[in-house]
């Protein structure tokens, strides 16, 4: 390694010791016969002081340093004197009298300074997002996110589930928001589908045999965007078989009292309130209420018994409320020929403080059941066939009652940060356009590959 040590871990501990540090040059003070500077990595900023009479040469190098120079110095650790002690920062007893210094690169001014007490505009930050990263208070919300995977996944496999990854180039289903499409080069006239969900795919798992999935999963979903919606987006997306809603419910609260644990240091209070879809239209207007006593608590909710069906108007035809593969309650099965309004569904959604961190449902798993849903929605049987043919066939082979439920990771993370919006949880986030702005996507591309594709632009 080119370092012995990180920019945030040496203590008092540590004088008298022989140091090498790599990182950026987070401020130089140049003061007279002195010259300070703090250097500064992932893990936190030293004080380094470079002495003319002891070690000039690696004085004369540090009177060139500018602001994010990276550089590798060597030199010995001692104790700051009384009264220069920085108690803000970990390393903030020590500092380091250099006696090499090697610049690595230079680095021209910034566009802002890598501070977290000034606020570029959100342009700018995501412009220059690897300079915005290397704010603390950014690159803060990073960690928490790893931390929260990690927690999940400690937390899955202790529950034992397998983590399975499903296809990312899939077939379209359009059913709900406007799918991503990718053409195919080698079936002209065909497309793929980037997946907003692994819905059929967990499915399938089921009827394999593999009775508890989970997946971190990237989804996408070509939809007009605000501050909780990205064009790809990550969830926690789970599903098991033969369960019921109790066993699912007791599942995510005791996933997500462990992520508060680990993430907030705090204790949440389960079984979480449960409340139907009528209660809440009826008493909050709204199928994910806030239900918080006091901007400062934690206020989950479950939301049940979903209507399964609603009326397009436009198009003169009822819709599924949530996907048609959610199953209906078995009180009102009989409402499917004669009183659609009326029939309620096994589908459940979590609210957190009035935003809506995930839904799932119990899963129809009778051939003839899901055939007849798709009927009533109005797919002819060709669409079925096309659509949602390889499920249904794979119905034919005996399937589980299953159910499942995917938990949004990034509006629950920033919850969880108190941001105002969910790109602030991303390392490269999308615009309210869909566009990144540090690599200028989406862009033209050279007609020869739209050729290969056989796509023209109208």
């Amino acid at each position: 390694m080119l370092r012995t040590h990180t920019c945030g871990e040496l203590t008092i501990n540590d004088v008298g010791k022989e140091i090498t540090l790599c990182g950026w040059v987070h401020a130089r003070r140049d003061h007279g016969k002195l010259v300070f500077i703090d250097i500064r990595d992932r893990y936190g900023l030293t004080q380094v002081v470079f002495l003319p009479k002891h070690y000039p040469e690696a004085y004369s190098v540090a009177q060139s340093l500018r602001s994010e120079f990276v550089i590798r110095l060597t030199g010995q650790a001692g104790q700051r004197p009384k009264g220069t002690e920085n108690p803000k920062i970990a390393t903030g007893q020590v500092e380091v009298a250099a006696k090499t210094l090697e610049i690595l690169s230079v680095s021209e001014t910034p566009p802002f300074e890598i501070n977290d007490e000034l606020d570029p505009t959100e342009e700018m930050r995501l412009a220059y997002r690897y300079l915005d990263l290397r704010r603390p208070k950014t690159a803060e919300k990073l960690f928490r996110r790893h931390k929260a995977c990690k927690v999940i996944r400690d937390f899955m496999d202790k529950e034992g589930f397998i983590d399975v990854e499903t296809p990312i180039l899939t077939k379209s289903t359009p059913e709900g928001a406007r799918d991503y499409l990718v053409p195919s080069r080698l079936n002209p006239g065909s497309f793929y589908a980037l997946p907003q969900s692994p819905q059929l795919f967990k499915q399938i798992l089921m009827v394999s045999g593999f009775d508890k999935y989970y997946q971190i999963a990237k989804c996408f979903r070509d939809e007009d965007l605000r501050a909780d919606r990205q064009p790809e987006f990550t969830q926690l997306d789970i599903e098991m078989s033969f369960l019921s809603e109790e066993d699912l419910f007791s599942l995510i609260e005791k996933l997500l009292v462990d992520l508060f644990k680990a993430l907030k240091g705090t204790e949440l209070k389960i079984p979480f309130p449960r409340m139907s879809y009528s209660e809440a239209m009826e008493k909050y207007k709204s199928d994910k209420p806030d239900i918080r006593k006091t901007p400062d608590e934690y206020a989950f909710l479950w939301v049940l018994d979903f209507p399964l069906f609603k009326y397009n108007k436009e198009e003169k035809r009822w819709e599924s409320e949530h996907h048609p593969f959610t199953a209906p309650n078995t009180e009102d099965i009989a409402y499917l020929d004669s009183d659609l309004k009326r029939v309620r569904s096994r589908a459940y959604d979590l609210v957190l403080n009035g935003t809506e961190l995930g839904s799932g449902s119990i899963r129809i798993h009778e051939r003839h059941l899901q055939e007849k849903i798709f009927n009533i929605i109005g797919l002819s049987e060709s669409q079925i066939r096309g659509r949602f043919g390889f499920l249904l066939e794979a119905f034919r082979f005996g399937v589980p009652p299953h159910g499942g439920f995917a938990l949004g990771l990034d509006r629950f993370l920033a919850i969880l940060c108190a941001c105002e919006s969910i790109r602030e949880v991303i390392a490269f986030p999308k615009t309210q356009k869909a566009a990144c702005l540090l690599t200028s996507a989406p862009s033209e591309v050279d007609k020869k590959q739209l050729d290969e594709l056989g796509i023209k632009i109208k």
